[in-house]
């Protein structure tokens, strides 16, 4: 009510907008310590009781939060912290590289198992907040070598406990699923799509011991939490086939997606085909009725020449022009061909696509327990 009755006073007793201004900028000031506190009390509530992909979408300013960096640089730099072990002293900014990691980790492919020599020790930031640090990205050499490492990594069995808590970001989805276990897999699907385009997709399935499927991305939400790891149980033929079973609705709504987009690249070649189509004849036609308008006229020209030689010229503009025609009828003719050939390719490449196999591979099994 007192701010309500500031900004009356304000309206009603300024007489210029030069007046209103510098007293609205004495009410700012006045307020500013409450208006401070108001924003840093909202901020800790986004934190504390918004879900991750909320503030996600809102942009919290990521000095005010580790958490407010996006989910695939978290997801960079916590491989990067599993990867380089010991080598790294990480903080909520970054890293510091003091060693590069020894090559006896295994071999990566096309490599010699360690990261390049030349990488440069020091500071990496994700992003960069000093100008002495490297700026971290996932095409720097390092985290090019780091992902190659735990790609090639082979997986055993095993149980992950996940700390819900250690997140310390809310994912409203699983908490249902604290205090449950269950088994969760990764499969990878490589599928080439209209256009000979090469798509690798992780499919991620996960169920309950109880037989409940957590649904759309609660199974890869559930791999961002922090887990330490136990000796696996035993998968019974219960579990296995109920995994399967969502592994499988899962991998068919990924290729109806897929088939999706590929009839919205199917019909948007066709329109694009269709439409030089129309163009070229457009064209065409309109050079062949211009050509047998100045036929008509060479015509009738010559039906009133006075000579025979000029009868005689006319005759041959007249075969001229005709020849003319002709070819542009045939040229018409070709470019027809042409858009039917390259409809009939594109019709050839949507068949195979119907017709090709999707390579699958299991990237490794768990058994889980939230917490």
């Amino acid at each position: 009510m007192d701010f309500e009755r500031r900004i009356a006073d304000i309206y009603q007793n300024c007489r210029n907008p030069d007046e209103i201004k510098a007293s609205f900028e004495r009410l700012q000031l006045d307020l500013s310590s409450e208006i401070n506190e108001a924003m840093v009390k909202t901020r800790q509530i986004l934190l504390e009781n918004f879900d991750e992909e909320v503030q996600d979408k809102l942009r919290v300013r990521a000095e005010d939060s580790r958490s407010a960096r996006n989910r695939f640089e978290r997801m960079l730099m916590d491989l990067t912290r599993a990867e380089l072990g010991g080598c790294a002293d990480f903080d909520d900014d970054g890293f510091t590289l003091y060693r590069l990691p020894s090559p006896a980790g295994g071999k990566v492919a096309g490599g010699e198992g360690g990261p390049d020599a030349d990488i440069p020790l020091g500071r990496y930031e994700l992003p960069r907040r000093s100008g002495e640090a490297h700026l971290y990205r996932i095409h720097h050499p390092l985290a090019q070598w780091v992902t190659q490492q735990a790609k090639s990594r082979k997986l055993d069995s095993a149980k992950l406990v996940f700390d819900y808590d250690a997140y310390g970001t809310r994912v409203s989805t699983l908490e249902p699923y604290r205090g449950k276990a269950g088994w969760l897999t990764c499969k990878l699907l490589e599928v080439v799509a209209l256009g000979n385009q090469e798509e690798q997709h992780l499919l991620v399935a996960a169920i309950t011991t109880d037989g409940d499927v957590l649904a759309e991305e609660d199974p890869e939400k559930l791999l961002r939490l922090p887990a330490t790891t136990r000796a696996a149980g035993l998968f019974n033929d219960a579990g296995n086939a109920a995994l399967a079973a969502d592994v499988e609705n899962r991998r068919t709504q990924l290729l109806r997606e897929i088939n999706q987009r590929n009839l919205g690249y199917f019909e948007q070649e066709v329109q694009k085909l269709d439409a030089w189509a129309d163009d070229l004849k457009l064209g065409l036609e309109q050079e062949i009725k211009e050509i047998d308008r100045e036929i008509k006229e060479v015509r009738r020209t010559a039906a009133t020449s006075p000579t025979l030689e000029e009868k005689l010229s006319w005759q041959k503009k007249q075969r001229e022009l005709e020849g003319k025609r002709s070819k542009l009828r045939r040229e018409l003719f070709l470019r027809q061909d042409e858009v039917e050939a390259e409809r009939n390719d594109l019709i050839s490449q949507l068949e195979a696509q119907l017709q090709q196999q999707v390579d699958e591979r299991t990237l490794f099994t768990i058994e889980w327990e939230l917490r």
